[in-house]
């Protein structure tokens, strides 16, 4: 492909993210807007938070009255508050200039907006990083950034946002060092997501830790069949990171400890305020949980909405998980997904039908991804384990902390396949043309009706819906 060609879509697939993303900035209401709570999930609880760093130009304890929520009895301030805090100092110098509440709410949002392209631009450097042909690799970064899911999760107040941006940063960097090693370059890239993603969103932690352990693993040398240590490489880059990790971090954890009376992460606390503040009849921390009723797991599982809301919620439903699209949209994303499995899973089974030399993986490839594995799995076990223990909606946006890995092994799981020889013969280009056309047309088109047609003449008819 000619860099010119490369830069037009680079700047078509850039372009229309934020096209997309904006017109729900715009659209999107604030405050609950009944009956049909078209606003964004606890957007309006979440916004308090930088709505107080605004206006009093500190960063919140978490425990003020002020960004309370009144039924659940805690604030969004107790937990990571990294990207509230960029929200909250740009509303304040937007503030300099207008009193506007509804540009305030923007520039907020626009925060994840940013968040969000910058994911996009990221996903891209990992799909040249991976993907030989072309048509794959623009599929793969369409895929991840335009399911209306994932762009809807960029477009409202959250840490998710930031949190998805790590995600694929801390994949780059593992992926770029695994081919390059771990080069400055690509240690600060690692560190950088490791700081965004420490900072943002604990559903994510996963991918921390597979950081560290593929870092370890990584010095395992193979000299004549012996192995051995490389210990003194390994220290001189895990210092390095370490410091950079440390500085950028560790002025929030030491702060939390400090003001929460030890309580780092701020989990004990919450519990503390739902018990003390808390309307018990609405609050996930004291209503009656499947725990509590005497369900088992499996028993919860079994129940049509949760593997149906989840899946649903995974690939879209906007509002307060109150609006979604059409049933063809939710089984075209399950075939693509079924399909790419089924690619995969052929792929390793048969691996000789897909290369003239069949090659063996090493085990720092196979270690690779099976951490590409746990980071996919993690987000999924903690929605379990929420809404066994703790009464959560079957929410499927706190799984999207698994979609980069997730769309890359779909996505080269359906390369795969394109590959097959049926009697030494390749797969017509017409059918492989055409299919990939589709998935083009579900992923752009779908989200595109998703948003102008089923959900902005619902957003025209409430209007923004400021507090």
């Amino acid at each position: 492909m000619s860099k010119r060609k490369e830069l037009l879509i680079l700047t078509l697939y850039l372009l229309g993210f934020v096209v997309l993303a904006v017109t729900l900035v715009i659209f999107q209401p604030l405050a609950d807007t009944p009956p049909i709570y078209s606003n964004p999930p606890d957007e309006h609880v979440r916004y308090l938070v930088p709505q107080y760093i605004c206006e009093h130009g500190v960063i919140p304890t978490g425990l003020e009255e002020e960004i309370r929520i009144k039924s659940y009895g805690f604030s969004y301030g107790l937990y990571n508050t990294f990207p509230y805090i960029i929200q909250g100092f740009l509303m304040r110098f937007v503030n300099l200039f207008t009193d506007s509440a509804l540009v305030l709410l923007y520039a907020a949002r626009m925060v994840n907006v940013f968040f969000g392209t910058c994911m996009a631009y990221v996903v891209y450097l990992i799909g040249k990083k991976v993907f030989t042909d072309n048509r794959f690799r623009w599929l793969f970064c369409f895929l991840t950034m335009y399911m209306p899911q994932s762009l809807f999760l960029h477009t409202y107040v959250n840490t998710d946002s930031c949190c998805m941006l790590a995600t694929a940063m801390m994949v780059y960097a593992l992926i770029s060092a695994y081919k390059e090693g771990f080069t400055i370059r690509n240690c600060i890239w690692m560190s950088a997501g490791i700081i965004l993603c420490a900072l943002s969103y604990y559903n994510a932690y996963g991918y921390i830790l597979s950081c560290i352990l593929l870092f370890v693993a990584y010095f395992i040398k193979s000299v004549q069949g012996k192995l051995s240590y490389d210990y003194k490489e390994m220290l001189k880059k895990g210092i390095f990171i370490s410091v950079i990790v440390l500085m950028g971090i560790g002025w929030w954890f030491i702060r939390q400890y400090i003001v929460l009376d030890g309580d780092f992460l701020g989990l004990a606390t919450r519990e503390k305020m739902a018990e003390q503040y808390a309307i018990e009849i609405v609050n996930p921390l004291t209503s009656q949980t499947y725990a509590e009723k005497g369900y088992s797991v499996w028993e919860m599982m079994k129940e049509r909405d949760t593997i149906d809301g989840a899946f649903h919620s995974f690939v879209a439903a906007f509002g307060s998980m109150s609006m979604y699209s059409t049933k063809w949209l939710y089984r075209g994303y399950l075939a693509l997904f079924i399909v790419g499995a089924l690619g995969v899973l052929y792929w390793i089974c048969n691996r000789k039908f897909f290369s003239k030399a069949r090659r063996k993986l090493s085990g720092k490839e196979i270690f690779f991804h099976l951490n590409m594995l746990f980071c996919m799995i993690m987000p999924v076990i903690l929605m379990i384990y929420y809404a066994y223990t703790m009464d959560y909606q079957h929410q499927g946006r706190y799984m999207l902390p698994a979609l980069v890995p997730l769309m890359y092994y779909v996505t080269k799981g359906l390369e795969k396949l394109s590959s097959i020889h049926i009697r030494k013969k390749p797969l017509p280009k017409w059918l492989t043309t055409g299919a990939l056309a589709l998935c083009f047309l579900l992923i752009i088109g779908g989200t595109a009706e998703m948003i102008y047609h089923r959900c902005l003449p619902i957003y025209l008819e409430v209007g923004i819906a400021l507090p």
